[in-house]
């Protein structure tokens, strides 16, 4: 170990990637039915619709990728009456890595 601060290496700059899965119901392993991914690094500029096919078939899958769960949605029951209304995508999951820029 050296105390000489030319050789020491360099802190690394790290940055958050952003995963956001949206599920066919609350389970981790249910289908992707929606996607959407934020890169802090600034090596990717990801746009809506500029892939057919989601990053990974279920949130388990992205789990076994390395990317951490930090949210999942609350899980609401509909008002009575509205059980069938169509609105927004209610089972969402955020997922995130912490990437080293440098690497």
């Amino acid at each position: 170990m050296t105390n000489d601060p030319a050789t020491a290496p360099a802190a690394p700059v790290l940055r958050q990637q952003v995963l956001v899965l949206y599920l066919g119901n609350s389970a981790l392993d249910a289908p992707v039915v929606g996607w959407s991914l934020y890169d802090g690094t600034g090596r990717t500029s990801p746009t809506t619709g500029d892939s057919d096919e989601p990053p990974y078939a279920t949130g388990v899958d992205a789990l076994r990728d390395g990317w951490r769960l930090f949210q999942a949605a609350q899980l609401v029951p509909p008002y009575p009456g509205h059980e069938y209304d169509v609105s927004f995508l209610k089972h969402e999951f955020f997922f995130e890595k912490i990437t080293d820029t440098r690497a």
